[in-house]
């Protein structure tokens, strides 16, 4: 698994207190005034210093924050040191993310729940996942699905809805799409996983992304703490900040969401 930062993080970002505010305050006035921002990390499951530090970022300005846990990474002692840094706050959301986080497709884009493996493997490992999640982490696991590289097959949506999830959270724009019965919470801002070589180039793209999520109603942003430095530190607090200084933005987690969506 890459864990080397991206581009962007190769320095501090140069006035992004006041890039971030901008786009913030665009991002609102380009749409009805108001939004929703949820945060999702993924790949949980080892305790670091990084994702402590992170941690302690979310805690520090009270936002809420979805964790996607690898259910074969986790263990109870891991669970142990994992609350340690989280004091069980109810701030986070833990959910399944796989079951080993491990390509299965021969060719083509990286998969876990892909079209190559039957019906028969996906559901055992999918229900192998809930039932390790679920002994695990008992009434703090919510049952939303990530799957990861925020890909999956057909087969995998209809098991997840046999099996009870109820939800699934992907990147925006994912196929195949879900069933009207099934909620598809998308992930519109991706702090750490990008592509773009040149540092301004990401820099500018990530400030977009922003933007027309705050826009579009809903910003999903999400993290990957094994790729994070320094300056990733240094930006996620002021991104943080940022989103906590307007009253239009509303913090929320999967399992508020959820409930939103309900009523």
């Amino acid at each position: 698994m890459n864990s080397s930062p991206s581009s962007l993080y190769s320095k501090n970002i140069l006035d992004v207190e006041k890039r971030l505010h901008s786009v913030i305050e665009e991002g609102l006035a380009d749409g009805n005034g108001n939004a929703v921002a949820f945060f999702r990390a993924d790949d949980i499951g080892v305790p670091s210093r990084m994702f402590s530090e992170m941690i302690s970022l979310f805690l520090k300005y009270q936002v809420p924050l979805c964790l996607a846990v690898v259910p074969a990474w986790l263990t109870e002692s891991r669970l142990h040191s994992l609350q340690h840094a989280t004091g069980k706050s109810s701030l986070f959301c833990c959910h399944q993310h796989g079951w080993i986080h491990k390509n299965h497709e021969p060719s083509g884009k990286k998969q876990e729940f892909g079209e190559s493996r039957s019906a028969k493997e996906l559901r055992y490992d999918l229900l192998r996942g809930k039932t390790r999640l679920s002994s695990i982490l008992g009434n703090e696991f919510y049952p939303v699905f990530t799957p990861p590289w925020n890909r999956c097959g057909q087969t995998t949506l209809d098991i997840l809805e046999n099996l009870e999830f109820q939800a699934i959270s992907r990147s925006s724009g994912a196929a195949p799409q879900v069933s009207k019965n099934f909620k598809d919470i998308q992930v519109n801002v991706d702090l750490h996983t990008r592509k773009e070589k040149d540092p301004q180039s990401s820099v500018d793209q990530l400030l977009l992304e922003l933007r027309n999520s705050i826009s579009s109603g809903t910003s999903g942003i999400m993290l990957h703490h094994q790729r994070m430095n320094q300056h990733a530190l240094s930006f996620l607090e002021q991104l943080l900040r940022s989103l906590s200084s307007f009253q239009g933005i509303q913090h929320l987690h999967f399992q508020d969401l959820l409930t939103q969506s309900r009523r």
